[in-house]
């Protein structure tokens, strides 16, 4: 009979696996994946006929996949207490901007040809490219800020309110992919309700948290019962007043 695997001993795995020197090594190998595929399409021609469009719909899905698993993080953690999970979240909300800036340069230098009337154009005609804009400059915001001497510089209080920014440029880069897309299609509906879902996550618990914690009352510290000076003793324990 094979011997149970229990749950605390997988989560030491998985935490000891995490915190090893070739995990982030091994994740920055696999978030450039994306990419090297694309390029690699793209020269042998099996983008289809329009390979710029596609380079572009490419990139922009996948900045909105890195920033869905980026905020996934916590959660997940939550759910399986393997705290090694945090170490990713700066990298992969990284990724997710490094994907972003592919998906804007693309369309600004192989679809528009840097025609910045044109682009202009589109962002005041075409209320997405508005959406995106605005996602685009949020996790620009936070990647400049995510630095730790930008955490001393801005305050813990401070930085992590301006990082709460993330939740808006999810729900904005999800808007962009709704509405860019002709008619109602499943995909950007369901990659709209996995970031409801985890932004209702993260907040549920802190609630039920603080539901369920027990008032703590504390009671004021009893006053001494006299507010004179111990009487004096001498070394064998007798009293003064005993003596005179």
């Amino acid at each position: 009979m094979a011997a149970a695997i229990h749950i605390p001993d997988l989560r030491a795995a998985a935490n000891a696996a995490l915190t090893s020197r070739w995990a982030k090594p091994a994740v920055f190998m696999f978030a450039l994946i994306p990419l090297i595929w694309t390029v690699w399409l793209a020269y042998t021609g099996e983008l289809g006929a329009e390979p710029v469009l596609e380079s572009v719909k490419a990139s922009g899905l996948w900045a909105l996949r890195f920033l869905l698993i980026a905020l996934a993080l916590t959660p997940l953690r939550m759910l399986t207490g393997v705290a090694g999970l945090a170490r990713f979240r700066r990298m992969l909300g990284l990724f997710a901007f490094f994907y972003a800036v592919v998906h804007l340069s693309t369309y600004i230098g192989l679809d528009q040809f840097f025609d910045w009337t044109a682009i202009w154009q589109d962002i005041v005609k075409r209320p997405y490219i508005t959406v995106g804009m605005g996602a685009f400059m949020i996790l620009t915001t936070l990647a400049a800020t995510s630095t730790g001497g930008m955490v001393k510089r801005l305050g813990g209080k401070r930085w992590r309110l301006l990082h709460k920014g993330v939740f808006v440029a999810g729900l904005a880069a999800c808007l962009h992919f709704i509405m860019l897309v002709k008619g109602w299609q499943t995909a950007p509906l369901v990659y709209a309700l996995i970031c409801i879902g985890l932004l209702a996550f993260r907040r549920w618990p802190i609630r039920l948290a603080r539901r369920k914690e027990p008032a703590v009352r504390t009671r004021p510290a009893a006053a001494p019962r006299s507010a004179e000076a111990p009487e004096p003793r001498f070394p064998d324990g007798s009293s003064p007043a005993r003596r005179s």
